[in-house]
């Protein structure tokens, strides 16, 4: 689908490259790939990700007017959509507007295809069009990797299992929770596959290394797009585009490539053509690309390190920071009485993340509730999300470090429990870490 793949014949005169002549089927898959490739980077976040700042949400373009708009009409009244089609933000990449906007895309880049076909009959090439396109993509891509590729190798996409993970059983766990806590888990594999991501997207911004470049990135999402698909993670779109791209670039290389992995041949040179006709030209836009890889890469940084202090390894932590098993409990002076019928049975307490607790049940089922913990008073005060107005104030006290006991009122019930730290050490996906000798495997 290259505009300068195997089927481009090239006329030549005394060496020199004249103006390439197309195959009517490459003319055609370009115009597709143009249109269809440029809409699907302009409305969603290949083109935020451009603009990698820390702190600043910007929207994707699809979820503006007029966009927007013609999304939803096309989703209940093409596609008899019945349900609301949703499109706030929430970390899904696969949402019913997604499917429907991809859906919109496609058939304006079938229609767009067949009119300018038609229009442009008489054109054999797109080179000088094709010149810049391939530099936007390669851009778009390398941003995309550039910012994925940070988020790993500052571990934060996937940081380490919660305290919740620890004692929450695997059954319960979902196949995207199983992938995340797996990484999670192994903070090195997580940063390996974050600089190979950052490889991709370096390179894809040097004009020599841009086919070196499309190759990793291949590979990259090739692994990701499988594990989406296979875990159920909801960037199955992204990563499945993303390695379109990939193709694309490396499309105009597919001969040489051939030739050197298959055919035992010597790949010839890149028939790459510059962007402009002269050195100096070339050296400015040279030096343009590396300072959009600069941008990229710094900025990333930033963000990355920021998130880190935010609900990475490096978030702040709860003042009353643990689990806590529920040694002793009563409820309105009854020791063993069953417990509030909104709470069940309590069998621990856990607080992790600042103004948050989770409360793990008899039958582990965990709940969570916003916290507000005044150290210095030892007071706390529980709120459930469902309901607001549903508060519990209670008082603490820690005789012991690995001691806490809570006195309060909950729902109009006087409650009363004696809380154990438990060690984080104890649990083995923490304390486990790496051995090169092994006289047995430890497989639990």
């Amino acid at each position: 689908m290259g505009a300068q793949g195997a089927s481009v014949q090239m006329q030549t005169t005394e060496g020199d490259v004249q103006a390439p002549y197309w195959r009517p089927a490459t003319r055609v898959a370009f115009r597709f790939c143009f249109v269809y490739f440029s809409l699907y980077c302009l409305l969603n976040q290949i083109v935020t990700s451009l603009v990698p700042l820390a702190n600043v949400d910007v929207p994707d373009l699809a979820t503006l007017a007029p966009v927007r708009p013609v999304v939803l009409w096309v989703g209940a009244h093409i596609l008899r959509i019945a349900a609301p089609i949703a499109y706030a933000d929430t970390g899904s990449g696969d949402r019913t507007f997604d499917w429907v906007l991809v859906f919109c895309e496609l058939i304006v880049a079938l229609l767009a295809t067949a009119v300018w076909s038609a229009l442009d009959r008489k054109r054999t090439n797109y080179a000088a069009l094709y010149k810049w396109f391939r530099l936007c993509l390669r851009i778009g891509l390398a941003g995309q990797m550039v910012s994925y590729g940070m988020a790993k190798a500052i571990p934060q996409q996937m940081p380490f299992p919660l305290l919740t993970k620890l004692v929450e059983p695997y059954g319960n766990f979902s196949p995207m929770g199983v992938l995340w806590s797996s990484i999670g888990a192994s903070p090195a594999y997580e940063i390996f596959a974050g600089c190979a991501e950052l490889l991709a997207g370096v390179l894809l911004v040097i004009p020599r290394t841009v086919t070196l470049g499309a190759l990793v990135c291949l590979a990259d999402m090739t692994q990701v797009f499988m594990l989406n698909m296979t875990y159920d993670v909801p960037v199955k779109l992204l990563s499945f585009h993303l390695l379109l791209m990939s193709l694309f670039l490396l499309a105009p290389d597919f001969q040489r490539l051939t030739d050197f992995f298959f055919l035992n041949r010597t790949a010839g040179p890149s028939r790459q053509l510059p962007i402009f006709t002269t050195r100096r030209a070339n050296q400015t836009a040279l030096w343009a690309q590396l300072l959009i890889g600069v941008w990229l890469l710094s900025m990333n940084l930033y963000g990355g390190w920021v998130s880190w202090h935010s609900y990475g390894g490096g978030r702040p932590k709860s003042e009353l920071y643990g689990i806590w098993d529920v040694d002793q409990q009563t409820i309105d002076g009854q020791l063993r009485s069953p417990l509030l019928t909104d709470y069940g049975r309590w069998r621990r307490m856990i607080f992790d993340l600042p103004g948050m607790v989770f409360l793990q049940r008899m039958d582990s089922s965990i709940a969570r509730y916003r916290a507000v913990i005044d150290a210095g008073h030892g007071k706390l005060l529980l709120i459930d999300p469902a309901n607001k107005n549903a508060k519990s104030d209670m008082v603490f006290q820690r005789p012991k470090q690995d001691q806490l006991i809570l006195d309060g009122n909950m729902q109009g019930h006087k409650v009363r429990m004696q809380l154990q730290l438990v060690d984080r050490q104890k649990f083995l996906l923490v304390s486990r870490g790496f051995h090169w000798v092994q006289e047995n495997p430890l497989n639990r």
